[in-house]
């Protein structure tokens, strides 16, 4: 813990929150959601695939560019909470207090949304859901007008980081911290990217617009680094949970850059026939990797070929047209 941030830094905000109707809080509990990390790399896969040139010049340079940005984002937001070590609130503790009249069945999910145990600044979620739908507002430049696209971006991540507080297991201070390290972080990997709009450079856009040259190659690497970082702080502070978030964080942006080398970046939307037996493969990769979190190599592994199997996918139909081709 650096003294940096208190770790009693709350300015007020639960004795308002305290006030709220209970069917509020419920519902704020079903916004978190939006930001929750398999929702967001699920959100970004289905775009990067299956995204066209009526929502991007350039879709898939586009996704694969918002995803190195979400995970440039999850990279800082590790290297963040193992460097200041500071608690969540006590609300976030255990015993939830569930409302009596919700469903046996929804009690449970409930009181997952509002417990919860690790550090709390910054806000990941705060964090990734500013960056994930900043970066898609920016990235989908075709997809309905700029204030429009920017609106709802705005709107989705201020409710995310409205919930953390809502549900009592962030303070302000983390989900303002949260909003500002995602959208700090979307501009760094756009820059690094290329994006002219970032760089101020009207002769590096293309025919297709802002996203025709996009790189996200050394966004993915500088996760990779950022996450490397984390690790060492992780390891000095005897983290646990920070080493193995750390350590998926180094095999996503290593796996994302590795995935790209595989990729042209003007290739078609990945047919649906491919695309689910993909989705099913990667999705069990994503799982074995955090239910072996114990196992941080078979981890590492399997999040690295998880990532490197859907950014390189785009180019999977083509190959496996050449290979058929060359036998025939």
């Amino acid at each position: 813990m650096t003294g940096l941030v208190a770790a009693e830094r709350g300015v007020g905000e639960f004795a308002v929150v305290d006030a709220l109707p209970e069917f509020v809080v419920v519902a704020f509990a079903a916004v978190t959601h939006l930001a929750d990390p398999w929702f967001l790399f699920a959100l970004l896969a289905v775009g990067y695939w299956f995204a066209s040139d009526r929502t991007a010049g350039s879709p898939r340079r586009a996704g694969a560019t918002a995803i190195a940005a979400v995970t440039c984002a999850y990279a800082a937001t590790a290297l963040g909470k193992a460097w200041f070590a500071v608690a969540r609130p006590p609300g976030a503790m255990p015993p939830a207090d569930v409302p009596t009249w919700l469903p046996a069945l929804l009690s449970g999910w409930y009181e997952a949304q509002v417990l919860s145990d690790g550090f709390g600044f910054p806000s990941g979620h705060a964090t990734g859901g500013a960056a994930a739908y900043l970066a898609v507002a920016l990235l989908y430049d075709r997809f309905w007008t700029d204030r429009a696209r920017y609106l709802a971006a705005g709107a989705v991540a201020v409710a995310v980081a409205a919930s953390r507080v809502i549900i009592e297991v962030h303070y302000l201070v983390d989900v303002l911290a949260g909003l500002a390290v995602g959208a700090g972080t979307v501009a760094v990997a756009l820059w690094l990217a290329g994006d002219p709009r970032v760089r101020r450079s009207a002769s590096a856009e293309t025919a297709a617009g802002p996203t025709g040259a996009l790189n996200p190659a050394p966004a993915f690497l500088l996760a990779a680094v950022v996450s490397t970082g984390s690790l060492a702080v992780a390891v000095a502070g005897g983290h646990t949970g920070e080493v193995v978030e750390a350590g998926i964080g180094i095999a996503t942006g290593a796996g994302g850059a590795v995935g790209w080398r595989l990729v042209e970046g003007d290739e078609p939307a990945v047919p649906v026939r491919v695309a689910v037996p993909a989705l099913a493969v990667t999705g069990g990769l994503w799982v074995g990797a955090y239910a072996l979190a114990g196992t941080l190599p078979v981890t590492l592994v399997a999040t690295t070929a998880a990532v490197v199997a859907v950014v390189a996918l785009p180019a999977l139909p083509e190959r496996i047209g050449g290979t058929s081709g060359a036998r025939n």
